[in-house]
């Protein structure tokens, strides 16, 4: 196995960087793990992957000037994580609207409480989804649903500055797709800001900035009894444009109803018929916890459209366990999210890995429904192919983007993994990821070869601040919003 490819060509830089001594998870198409391994980066690139003792010997990496040199000792590195559906602006919310289903969650809590923001809330909850994303492993994320209240201004400026990686969904919806139910939502005064027009103009001035950090997607609203037209406009748009597009599909059971009662068909049936997914665009499908399977799947798999699996989300919402392993069977693209904060809790993938894992296991009797492998891949390679980015992300390979993250194994709860004993039949190392840690044990995260998290801690940008301005927005937003939440009877002294 060559420990480096002549056929990159690099920028020579100074301030090249080692990282060594670390057993590193490749996820490459061979499943490659190097024990005792080191990477070298070099500007925004993987220059070479190998064994510490080589690297550290090898010409290329002793023609750097001054390469810095991390010891990475016991410690795991891995792609950086991609979530695939994820609410920036919903991280104000956290905790706002718990132990109800998703339709009673979206009307009496969650739309009423985004229809108010205002100025620079979205720009704040931004910022601090990002920072626990960053902190907890993610590097890429692709925005589901940005509304027009938290401002594509607002979340672009925030991508931008804190130098994660980011699909920004711009949300088009469709005059009445939620009044035929009677779902009314509050955020619908702001509709002339949802065109397909308002999103064609956020891609002409933000797709690729940022350092081509940036990319800037469509996101379809729900349908639920609009005009079907209305939807077809919208996948013709992203069709002409180039542009991604993502959309909440049959996620309550109720959804699935709606489908055959307002469309005569399936999900994807709808979703095919009105150019919402095809062979000429990315679609990445979130939730798909209710669909017909035996027309779904095979269109799923015709069109290479990605589904976005949010366990966590799904489960708390009361919405299903979405058919995942007959998906992978299929070969349907299967990627991972962690939804927003007010149904999740957490942007945490690590622990998004494990409950993916663990709810199949349960729920199919089967202690092999879905590998801890699988969901590695499913919150890495996968969400890069779900992205159109997996020549630059999502695995670790020379020439590809320095995108990774380094995961300290020294506490007491992956005891006792030791890379030194893994090859006399010691614990495999992507099952002390997937089942034994949490975002809490990323030590560094490293995006685009900028180092933006170091010993657990963002380098560049004051947490408590991030977490102040956070908690006088929202109790700005909760004293403008009649809500109704559901909560336990305590006694507060």
């Amino acid at each position: 196995m060559p420990l480096l490819d002549s056929t990159i060509e690099t920028t020579k830089s100074a301030a090249a960087t080692l990282f060594t001594n670390a057993t590193i998870i490749t996820v490459d198409a061979e499943r490659t793990i190097w024990l005792d391994g080191a990477i070298l980066v070099n500007g925004d690139r993987i220059e070479a992957i190998g064994k510490t003792n080589s690297l550290l010997e090898n010409p290329r990496s002793q023609s750097h000037s001054e390469c810095k040199i991390v010891d990475c000792q016991g410690k795991i590195i891995i792609p950086g994580l991609i979530n695939t559906h994820a609410h920036l602006g919903q991280s104000l919310l956290r905790g706002l609207a718990e132990d109800v289903p998703l339709h009673t969650w979206l009307c009496d809590s969650i739309w009423p409480l985004e229809a108010n923001y205002e100025g620079e809330d979205g720009y704040v909850a931004s910022r601090l989804t990002i920072a626990e994303m960053l902190k907890s492993g993610t590097t890429c994320f692709l925005e589901a649903l940005l509304t027009h209240s938290s401002g594509f201004e607002n979340a672009a400026r925030a991508v931008d500055e804190m130098g994660i990686r980011g699909c920004l969904g711009k949300l088009v919806k469709v005059e009445g797709e939620s009044t035929k139910f009677g779902m009314t939502d509050p955020r619908d005064r702001d509709i002339s800001g949802m065109s397909i027009t308002a999103a064609l103009a956020a891609h002409e001035r933000f797709h690729g900035t940022s350092n081509g950090r940036l990319q800037v997607w469509m996101a379809a609203g729900t349908p639920r009894g609009s005009d079907e037209s209305s939807h077809k406009a919208i996948g013709d748009a992203c069709s002409a444009h180039g542009i991604g597009l993502t959309m909440h599909c049959a996620e309550a059971p109720k959804d699935l109803t709606i489908y055959r009662e307002s469309y005569g068909c399936s999900p994807v049936e709808f979703c095919s018929r009105t150019n919402l997914v095809s062979r000429d665009k990315k679609t990445v499908l979130a939730h798909m916890v209710n669909l017909d399977l035996d027309r779904d799947l095979p269109l799923l798999r015709a069109a290479g459209t990605t589904v976005a699996h949010n366990a966590s989300s799904n489960c708390k919402l009361a919405s299903g366990i979405a058919a995942v392993p007959e998906m992978l069977d299929a070969e349907v693209n299967v990627s991972l999210g962690t939804d927003g904060a007010p149904c999740a809790n957490t942007y945490d993938m690590i622990q998004e890995m494990r409950v993916a894992a663990l709810v199949h296991k349960g729920s199919r009797r089967d202690a092999a429904a879905i590998t801890a492998e699988q969901v590695l891949a499913m919150a890495t390679i996968n969400g890069a192919r779900a992205l159109g980015l997996e020549k630059d992300i999502g695995s670790l390979e020379v020439g590809k983007k320095a995108d990774f993250v380094v995961v300290d194994t020294s506490g007491l709860h992956c005891a006792p993994f030791d890379s030194r004993q893994v090859l006399e039949g010691g614990v495999d190392p992507v099952t002390v990821i997937v089942f034994s840690c949490s975002g809490a044990d990323v030590d560094k995260v490293v995006v685009d070869g900028d180092l933006l998290v170091d010993s657990g801690d963002l380098v560049k940008f004051d947490e408590r601040k991030i977490r102040e301005d956070a908690q006088r927005a929202v109790r700005r937003i909760r004293n403008k919003t009649d809500t109704v939440q559901n909560r336990l009877k305590r006694k507060y002294c």
